[in-house]
């Protein structure tokens, strides 16, 4: 039994000019205040401890009064931002990466800020208006926002949004201390996954899933609007943009967010089809960054997000107690699923040809029957055939499937799923 899950539920604002304005105040004043501390830190010899300028924040407020506009938790925020980027940044640097010292904010690289545990209040809709609702913050007032979908549990946290395209969003940190029941009915099924370009997905069940290329649809109108933003005003000297180009970026993020909203939306009913229908889901551990450097093909492999779906699939997995296990992807497509041996082949090879068995097969179904193999080994189990998949539309997949997980044997070394919210 598990109790005090956290869920991160996003939803739309709708403010008023004036509280508009007075957010995008707020805005501005917590990137001063990260500047400020930012410009201390670098003074120093040795990094403070937060405590130490934590302390600081009230005599700050009283020589700037426009500090008193933002919430105290809010500015509390700031400094902690501050200092995650600083452990962020040491880790890296630790790891071997190339790193060098934080930058300031410049105008219009703040984008959120957060209420913690108070300054926040939730008014649901009247019977009318179910999914209209009021989120009062402090100092700014109440907020229309659209609640498009149904939460149980405490509000937390509240993180406040500005995107490029000029839209309002609130992060709302719900906590819930129901208890999960992680004892579903067992269904047995298992099902490995060879993520690529022409096909995104392809399961040892032999379902097939198109990649939604989603960058090519919009590229026209991209370079269009891209285009007609290099056409406008820019002063590089004073680095302020007519109201013109102003205008044109906005549109520019527009074009952007579209195919973010398309990508997500794929990845989360592809994920939430394959966590519906199995207990266990192979797929391979990818070194992303690696594969996308140097590689001409790069740009449809960001455009697939796969390290995205991977972790939708877990975190979805954790809450219909299914498990999501990451196996070794060396020679996942040169080893032979019918016999086990080694057939090399080139990447332009799409069909999968064993001498020695003589399986005829594609090349990604291969890969994902080998997976399955690989994973069925990992985690004990015996290997069977595996279950056909469903060949209904992603649209209509819905409702949440669960299993229980079986206990792993002794020496298994499984990546099992991080706890995530979302």
């Amino acid at each position: 039994m598990v109790s005090g899950v956290q869920r991160a539920y996003r939803f739309r604002l709708y403010p008023s000019r004036a509280q508009e304005e007075a957010m995008l105040l707020v805005l501005e004043l917590c990137r001063w205040l990260y500047n400020f501390f930012l410009g201390m830190i670098r003074c120093c010899v040795k990094v403070p401890k937060k405590t130490w300028l934590q302390e600081m924040l009230p005599a700050l407020c009283r020589k700037h009064p426009k500090l008193n506009m933002v919430h105290s938790k809010t500015r509390q925020y700031v400094l902690y931002q501050l200092y995650s980027n600083l452990k962020a940044l040491s880790k890296l640097k630790k790891n071997g990466r190339k790193v060098g010292s934080l930058r300031f904010k410049g105008r219009g690289w703040y984008k959120t800020f957060m209420y913690n545990q108070s300054g926040f209040k939730l008014k649901c809709g009247s019977k009318q208006k179910r999914q209209m609702g009021i989120l009062h913050l402090s100092k700014i007032g109440d907020i229309p926002m659209r609640l498009h979908r149904n939460f149980t549990g405490d509000v937390k946290q509240v993180i406040v949004k500005h995107s490029g395209s000029g839209k309002w969003y609130a992060t709302l940190i719900v906590e819930n201390d129901q208890p999960i029941n992680t004892t579903p009915a067992f269904r047995g099924k298992s099902v490995g996954i060879d993520v690529g370009i022409i096909n995104y997905a392809r399961d040892s069940g032999g379902k097939a899933t198109e990649h939604p290329h989603n960058i090519d649809k919009s590229s026209k109108r991209l370079r269009r609007e891209q285009r007609r933003l290099a056409r406008k005003q820019y002063d590089k000297k004073t680095k302020r943009s007519s109201k013109n180009r102003e205008k044109q970026r906005v549109k520019v993020s527009r074009v952007y967010e579209r195919i973010v909203n398309q990508r997500n939306d794929f990845l989360h009913k592809l994920s939430r089809y394959y966590v519906n229908r199995y207990d266990y889901i192979f797929v391979e551990k990818l070194n992303i960054q690696g594969l996308m450097r140097g590689i001409h093909n790069a740009r449809n492999m960001a455009d697939a997000a796969w390290g995205r779906f991977f972790n939708m699939l877990e975190y979805k997995a954790e809450s219909a107690c299914s498990l999501v296990v990451k196996v070794p992807a060396k020679n996942t497509s040169q080893e032979c699923s019918g016999c086990g041996k080694m057939v090399p082949k080139t990447l332009a090879v799409r069909q999968h040809k064993c001498p020695y068995c003589g399986l005829d097969i594609t090349r990604d179904g291969n890969s994902s029957i080998v997976i399955l193999h690989r994973g069925m080994r990992i985690v004990g189990l015996e290997e069977s055939e595996s279950t056909p998949v469903e060949t209904e539309p992603l649209h209509a997949i819905g409702g949440q499937a669960s299993s229980v997980k079986q206990e792993l044997p002794q020496g298994a070394s499984v990546e099992a799923p991080s706890v995530r919210v979302g």
